[in-house]
């Protein structure tokens, strides 16, 4: 996947329970990324996001405005883009 990028972030807060998945899922519809998004058995969820820069910030950009009322903060890490995912999907 040539110029693109891989985001590895960890939600806390109220994540879990309050549609923050199927919300991720509905939002990367509208951008060019791929990957998925999980609840983690520590009460996170786990968001794997990779395309173009610019992309893949505007996505978690948008997640984060559409979620920030649940979010307490995040933990997140750059990664080499593996480019196995077709398209963005809840992962369970």
């Amino acid at each position: 996947m040539t110029g693109s990028v891989r985001k590895e972030i960890a939600f806390r807060g109220r994540v879990q329970g309050v549609g923050f998945r199927y919300t991720a899922r509905s939002l990367a519809r509208g951008f060019d990324v791929a990957g998925y998004v999980r609840n983690m058995p520590d009460g996170s969820v786990e968001l794997v996001a990779e395309g173009p820069a610019e992309e893949v910030g505007r996505f978690v950009d948008a997640l984060k405005a559409r979620m920030a009322s649940y979010i307490e903060g995040a933990r997140e890490e750059d990664g080499e883009p593996a480019g196995r995912f077709r398209g963005f999907e809840v992962a369970f």
